[in-house]
């Protein structure tokens, strides 16, 4: 009688957690990736100390790059945004664009994380080497399709689930040695080259910072704020599969040159920005480039309680106020490195750079961080590309200066490489520009005439103002006149034929020139346009199939 209890309690238990086999391996996925990867309570970085005394003769600038993940064009109110909703001002990050220049039409060169930073970090389309689609963890896939739930018989997540069956090391994979970085050209005309945060590009096969021109590189390995307990934090969670999968496999983590995790000490935003000052102080005597890439405001979302109560009043519902608190500190970190340069006399002569990697995210149900703009991070559509993107360097560029022509991320290598008087191998391909003789008015016209991105069947092209988006749905083709219709509202597609095809060609002859991608796709998703993720699909929504 026992026994057939017993096997009776089994049998429940074992179709309860079926049942809840999701919420099973979510809970689950933390716990093991503790025990193989433990965290170490003690660790520090140890940045290379720069001379005592400055060389008067070397009169090369400071170069910072900043790069925000995930920061929606509404967010920052120079845009007239202020998190999404108009109520969060941004006084440090609008000080860039007023004591130097506001890039109206600023670009990502994809509409996801990764092959952004692989454009920024070369100059070229991250397709040029292959570096197509963003790798997803092991088991990624089947977990996306367990917890994947569209109602609507229309929009189907399609699953390529073996694409990585034959493939080794796939989720450490990055941007291949073989490309050179801004870093590497930087460090080999002298200066010192420091990575704070996020980096996205590998691991493996040479692809670490470290091995990519970078001095010295204290590396976010996980992707919380703060413990999801600690007492000083504030979560906003969501039951939606991206956001599932981000707490699943975050970790409270940092390393420094490749050394052992450990700890960070304090909120990731606030923490970078005390490595970042570091970085400044201890080589102010220098030229450095400094890449500060931080993980804000990309989920989950966390903040600092003390930010959270800051901008409760203002802000609702609970989502907005957390992510807001997020573009705060974010925001308060701006603020701190241009004091710091102040404090030690280098303002003048450093040229700062501040951008974001894409658009805002759907996942976070927000609806207005992109705003005026259509369509979210993962879409071409102008609110997953048109991005915050300003700099500053008061010795060169005129304070108050407004830039409407195109720039893009591909620029941004060129551009620096100029500013620091850095060789480029002269057989190295690049797609940018140095976009400071524009700014500063020694040339005129516009910087680019045409720009491209593709992901998979995804693909678009930009030429002239007119903007193709295609994909492989017969029904998924969009042509804009972003001259006159720059929220992308009226598509033109079936009105000018000859457009579609002179710019379907120019895609054609793109993607000729692009490799085939390190490694396939194994999702194909769809993401509504007009609507975030916590809004239901209805009939004649429009939809775009993102391929990763």
């Amino acid at each position: 009688m026992k026994k057939i209890i017993f096997l009776f309690l089994a049998i429940i238990i074992s179709f309860i957690i079926w049942q809840n086999r999701v919420n099973v391996v979510i809970w689950s996925i933390p716990k093991i990736l503790n025990i193989i990867k433990p965290i170490s309570s003690e660790g520090s970085s140890n940045w290379e100390q720069g001379p005592i005394e400055k060389n008067n003769s070397d009169q090369r600038p400071n170069i910072i790059l900043i790069l925000a993940d995930d920061l929606g064009f509404n967010d920052i109110s120079f845009y007239n945004g202020g998190a999404g909703s108009g109520s969060l001002m941004t006084p440090n990050i609008d000080k860039i664009a007023t004591d130097g220049v506001i890039f109206e039409n600023g670009y990502a060169a994809n509409a996801m994380c990764a092959q952004s930073r692989a454009s920024i970090m070369t100059g070229r389309y991250s397709t040029r080497f292959g570096f197509e689609f963003t790798p997803l963890f092991p088991g990624a896939n089947k977990l996306m399709e367990w917890i994947i739930n569209i109602e609507d018989p229309e929009l189907k997540v399609e699953f390529q689930k073996d694409a990585y069956a034959e493939l080794e090391n796939v989720f450490s994979a990055g941007v291949p040695s073989s490309e050179i970085t801004i870093a590497e050209v930087l460090k080999n005309s002298g200066y010192y080259t420091a990575h704070v945060g996020k980096w996205h590009l590998g691991r493996v096969d040479g692809s670490h910072p470290n091995d990519q021109g970078f001095d010295d590189s204290l590396l976010m390995e996980g992707g919380l704020y703060l413990p999801e307990n600690d007492k000083s934090v504030v979560n906003a969670k969501f039951d939606n599969p991206v956001d599932n999968m981000v707490w699943a496999r975050s970790q409270f983590s940092v390393s420094f040159n490749k050394g052992p995790i450990f700890k960070p000490g304090g909120y990731l935003t606030d923490y970078y920005t005390d490595e970042a000052i570091n970085v400044i102080e201890k080589n102010k005597n220098r030229p450095f480039f400094l890449y500060l890439a931080h993980w804000a405001v990309h989920n989950p979302l966390q903040a600092l309680k003390e930010d959270v109560d800051a901008v409760s009043h203002h802000t609702k519902p609970h989502n907005l106020q957390v992510y807001s608190a997020m573009i705060r500190a974010l925001d308060r970190s701006i603020g701190r490195i241009l004091d710091t340069l102040d404090q030690n006399g280098i303002s003048e002569n450093t040229l700062i750079i501040l951008t974001s990697d894409n658009g805002g995210a759907s996942y976070i149900e927000l609806s207005d961080i992109n705003k005026p703009y259509r369509g979210w991070k993962l879409t071409h559509f102008e609110g997953g590309m048109h991005i915050p993107f300003m700099a500053k360097w008061p010795r060169e560029i005129d304070a108050g200066t407004s830039f409407t022509p195109v720039v893009h991320h591909n620029d941004i290598f060129q551009t620096i490489a100029a500013a620091g008087k850095a060789d480029i191998p002269k057989d190295r391909k690049l797609d940018g520009f140095n976009f400071l003789p524009y700014v500063k008015g020694e040339k005129n016209g516009k910087i680019h005439q045409t720009i491209f991105w593709r992901q998979g069947h995804q693909q678009t092209v930009l030429h002239n103002g007119w903007k193709l988006i295609r994909t492989n749905k017969e029904d998924q083709k969009w042509l804009f006149n972003l001259n006159e219709d720059p929220t992308e509202k009226n598509n033109l597609v079936k009105n000018f034929p000859d457009k579609v095809n002179l710019l379907d060609s120019l895609l054609d002859d793109h993607n000729s020139e692009q490799l085939k991608s390190m490694w396939p796709s194994v999702i194909n998703s769809p993401i509504l346009i007009d609507k975030h993720f916590g809004e239901e699909y209805e009939e004649g929504d429009e939809y775009i199939y993102w391929p990763n």
